[in-house]
């Protein structure tokens, strides 16, 4: 896998996240300039495919800033249209790689944002000013 793949899949993928019913809204609302937001994923996907060390950012602390217009059922979808695009661009071993990866991650931002032990509220929900019962939710 290469810089310029990376650039390909990053550029192609957003492009039909944007356009999708569910996710479309939720990026362009949180995303104010494009080409500097996927100069930065691809930096992140760089940092994490080849180690480059190009990212210098924090993916939890974008997505928490945002948790209250995420859900999980979000994730599932982003992973779905990953998946197909990395399919469709990438070879089959650096397609599965970059996938791999990727439900890692959206694993981890899922458990930040959603997951709570006994009555400590998720994250997102601190932030919303809410405080659950896991009993009753």
């Amino acid at each position: 896998m290469s810089e310029a793949e990376i650039e390909r899949l990053v550029g192609a993928f957003y492009a039909k996240v944007r356009e999708d019913a569910v996710l479309g809204p939720i990026f362009d609302g949180a995303v104010q300039d494009w080409p500097e937001h996927l100069e930065k994923l691809s930096a992140f996907w760089s940092s994490v495919m080849l180690t480059s060390g190009r990212y210098k950012g924090s993916p939890m602390a974008a997505h928490l800033r945002h948790a209250r217009s995420i859900d999980p059922a979000m994730f599932t979808r982003w992973l779905d249209l990953w998946r197909q695009a990395a399919r469709d661009m990438l070879t089959p071993a650096d397609a599965a790689a970059i996938i791999e990866k990727a439900e890692r991650i959206a694993e981890s931002l899922k458990l930040a944002l959603f997951f709570r032990i006994g009555n400590e509220p998720a994250p997102a929900a601190r932030m919303k000013g809410e405080v659950e019962c896991p009993l009753h939710s």
